[in-house]
C-alpha cells in the first residue's frame, strides 16, 4: 500500500496527489459476517477509504484481559478492507465518543474514586499505556508503511470540546510513536474547538455537517497551507429514547458534500454505515438531563442498519463520481429479508425466581455500584429488609439510571434519572418485608464531564429519614441466559420476566423484530443480544442480522421489565420502524 504524506498543501500518496474519500464504518457495530459486504458497498459508492473507531471497553473488559476474537477481530477487519482495495483511517482513542457506552472507556477505570479520565492522571495514563501496549502490536503490520491499509491514526477524539491540556495529547502521540506507529497522526475537532484540541506537529482536521467553507476556513486559519480533511462530515444523526428519529434530506446532504469537495478538501462521511448498538452498548448524554441513546445506530446513513443502499447512497455516489473516477460496477441492491412471521412466546422465567443462576449477591452495609461489583453492563438487584410496617418514604442519593422498586415482590414504582427522581413513597405491609430495587444501566455518558458515570445506587439510602443498612447487591450482566428455568405457564407474574419462543427459518436472512404491546426490556435471538426495546420510542423494532439465525428452529428470548401483553407474541417483518421523523 502507498504511504500518505501530509507535509504539503494537499495530501499525496507516494508522491501523487490524493484525496481521501472516506466513510465511517465501525466493525464493532456490525456482525462480522457482514464486514466484507459493507466494505464492498463502500467501494461501490465511490469511497477509497473507511474509518473506524476502536472500543477499548469491549477489547479490555477487565484489567489484564484482552479480546480480539470474533466480532472484535480488528486485524481481520483491516485485512478485509485491504482486500477490497480500501485504505483505513484508524481512530483508537483511547476516548472515542461515538455515542458508545462510556465513550469507549472501560468502566473499571471508575473503580478509582479519584480517577480523572482524559487527563494525565497517573492511574488513567497507566491504563492507557497497558491498552495501547496490547492493541498496537496487533495493527503495526496493517500500517501503510508496512504495506497495510492504515493511512493515518487519530490521537484522542475532539479533545478541544473537553479540555485544553496539550501535554495530554502530546503524551498520547508519543505513546503511539513509541509503540511503532509511523504513519501520520491527526486530531479532529469542531471549528470552535480547533485551537484547544490541535497538537503541534500533528495534522489537524475539522468536524462539521454543513457550511463547509466556514468550517474549512477555521481550519485554514489555524493551520494555513496544510491539507484539509473534514474528519466527520455529519450526514445524519443519532436518536435518543423519547425523541424522534432524526433524518436529513438526501439531496440537501449531497449538495453540502458537493460544496465541501469543490474546495479541494478530503472528507470522511460520518456515518457511511451506522450499524447497531447491540446488547447494552449504547451511550448517553447528560447536559443537566440524562438522555440515553437508542439501540439503532442507523444514523440516516447511505447504508441503512441492514446494509441496504438508501437514497443518500445513490445521491452521494453521483457526487463522488464528479471528483474521482466513477465506479464501473452497478450500485448494489437491497439484501434478502425473511418473510413476515409471528412468534409465539409460550415459555416464561420470572427474573426474581431465577436469581441463583444469573449472579452472586454481595453483602455490604450500603448498596454497591456496578463498578465496585466489577460489572460493565446490565442490571443490579439491590435487596434489604424493611424493619417496620406502615407508610414509608425511600430516598436515595442518586439513581443511575432507572430503578424498579418492589416490596415483597410487588411493584410499587419506578425512579428515573432522566426525570431527576430520587424518592418514592409506598406502604410496607409487614415488618420484615423485603425491599428490592432493580437498577438498569441505560448507557454510560459518552460526552463531556459526565464521563465519570458510575452506575447503580449512589449515596446513603434513607427510609423515613434514617439510613437503611444491611444490603445485598446482585450483579445481573445477563450475558448468559442458558441456565434460566423456563416453564409453559401463562399465569401473570408481576415484575421482570423472560419470555421465550421458537420460530422456523428456511434460509437465514436479515429481519426486524417488532414487539407491539410490550413495554421495556431486552431481546436475544439464539443468544445473540439484539439490544433494548422500549415502547416510548422512537425506535419500535430491533434489527436481527441474518448470520445470527440458522436454518430450522430458532429461539427468541424477550426480557419484559413490566407486564407482557396477554397475547405474548412478536412479529418478524422485512422492514424496520425507527419512529416518527424529525429533520
Amino acid at each position: 500500500m502507498p504511504v500518505l504524506d501530509t507535509d504539503g498543501g494537499e495530501f499525496t500518496l507516494d508522491g501523487a496527489p490524493f484525496r481521501i474519500l472516506s466513510g465511517g464504518l465501525h466493525y464493532f457495530r456490525i456482525h462480522p459476517d457482514h464486514w466484507a459486504d459493507r466494505l464492498r458497498k463502500a467501494r461501490l459508492m465511490g469511497l477509497n477509504t473507511v474509518e473506524t473507531y476502536v472500543p477499548w471497553n469491549l477489547h479490555q473488559p477487565r484489567p489484564g484481559e484482552f479480546r480480539f476474537d470474533g466480532g472484535l477481530d480488528l486485524p481481520a477487519f483491516l485485512d478485509l478492507a485491504a482486500a477490497e482495495g480500501l485504505h483505513v483511517l484508524l481512530r483508537p482513542g483511547p476516548y472515542i465518543c461515538a455515542e458508545w457506552e462510556g465513550g469507549g472507556l472501560p468502566s473499571w477505570l471508575l473503580t478509582d474514586p479519584g480517577v480523572r479520565l482524559r487527563s494525565n492522571h497517573p492511574g488513567y495514563l497507566h491504563a492507557v499505556e497497558g491498552w495501547f501496549g496490547a492493541l498496537l502490536p496487533r495493527v503495526l503490520d496493517r500500517l501503510a508503511t508496512r504495506g497495510g491499509p492504515v493511512l493515518a491514526v487519530q490521537v484522542e477524539n475532539e479533545y478541544g470540546a473537553y479540555g485544553d491540556d496539550t501535554s495530554h495529547l502530546a503524551h498520547l502521540a508519543e505513546l503511539l510513536r513509541r509503540h511503532g506507529v509511523d504513519v501520520p497522526l491527526f486530531t479532529c475537532d469542531q471549528p470552535g474547538d480547533l485551537a484547544r484540541g490541535a497538537l503541534p506537529g500533528t495534522l489537524a482536521t475539522v468536524n462539521f455537517g454543513s457550511r463547509a467553507r466556514q468550517g474549512l476556513a477555521a481550519l485554514d486559519e489555524l493551520r494555513p497551507g496544510q491539507p484539509k480533511l473534514c474528519a466527520e462530515f455529519w450526514i445524519g444523526w443519532f436518536d435518543r429514547w423519547g425523541g424522534r428519529h432524526v433524518v436529513r434530506d438526501a439531496q440537501d446532504a449531497a449538495r453540502e458534500l458537493d460544496e465541501l469537495l469543490a474546495t479541494g478538501a478530503s472528507v470522511n462521511l460520518y456515518m457511511f454505515h451506522g450499524g447497531t448498538n447491540f446488547g447494552f452498548t449504547n451511550g448517553a448524554n447528560d447536559k443537566h438531563t440524562y438522555r440515553p441513546t437508542v439501540t439503532s445506530y442507523d444514523y440516516d446513513s447511505p447504508l441503512d442498519e441492514a446494509g441496504d443502499p438508501t437514497a443518500k447512497y445513490h445521491a452521494f455516489r453521483e457526487v463522488l463520481a464528479k471528483y474521482a473516477p466513477p465506479v464501473a460496477e452497478p450500485a448494489p441492491a437491497a439484501g434478502p429479508k425473511l418473510p413476515a412471521a409471528t412468534v409465539q412466546l409460550t415459555e416464561s422465567a420470572p427474573l426474581l425466581a431465577d436469581l441463583p443462576v444469573l449472579g452472586t449477591a454481595v453483602p455490604a452495609l450500603r448498596p454497591l455500584t456496578m463498578e465496585e461489583l466489577g460489572q460493565d453492563f446490565g442490571f443490579v438487584l439491590y435487596k434489604a429488609v424493611l424493619p417496620a410496617a406502615g407508610p414509608a418514604l425511600l430516598e436515595v442519593g442518586a439513581v443511575a439510571d432507572r430503578a424498579q422498586v418492589f416490596v415483597d415482590g410487588q411493584p410499587v414504582g419506578v425512579l428515573e434519572r432522566e426525570n431527576h427522581e430520587r424518592a418514592i413513597a409506598f406502604h410496607v405491609p409487614r415488618a420484615g418485608a423485603v425491599l428490592r430495587l432493580l437498577v438498569e444501566n441505560q448507557g454510560r455518558v459518552n460526552y463531556g464531564e459526565g464521563l465519570h458515570d458510575r452506575k447503580g445506587l449512589h449515596g446513603p439510602v434513607l427510609l423515613n429519614g434514617a439510613e437503611l443498612t444491611g444490603w445485598t447487591s446482585l450483579p445481573l450482566p445477563l450475558d448468559d441466559l442458558g441456565e434460566l428455568s423456563f416453564t409453559g405457564t401463562a399465569s401473570p407474574v408481576p415484575g421482570p420476566v423472560f419470555h421465550r419462543g421458537t420460530f422456523h427459518v428456511d434460509e437465514p436472512a436479515d429481519t426486524f423484530l417488532h414487539l407491539p404491546g410490550w413495554t421495556k426490556g431486552n431481546a436475544w435471538v439464539n443468544g445473540f443480544p439484539l439490544g433494548r426495546h422500549w415502547s416510548r420510542g422512537p425506535q419500535c423494532s430491533l434489527y436481527v442480522p441474518g448470520p445470527a439465525l440458522r436454518p430450522g428452529p430458532n429461539e427468541l428470548t424477550v426480557l419484559e421489565l413490566h407486564a407482557a401483553p396477554s397475547h405474548r407474541t412478536a412479529r418478524l417483518l422485512p422492514h424496520p420502524d425507527l419512529g416518527p421523523t424529525e429533520e
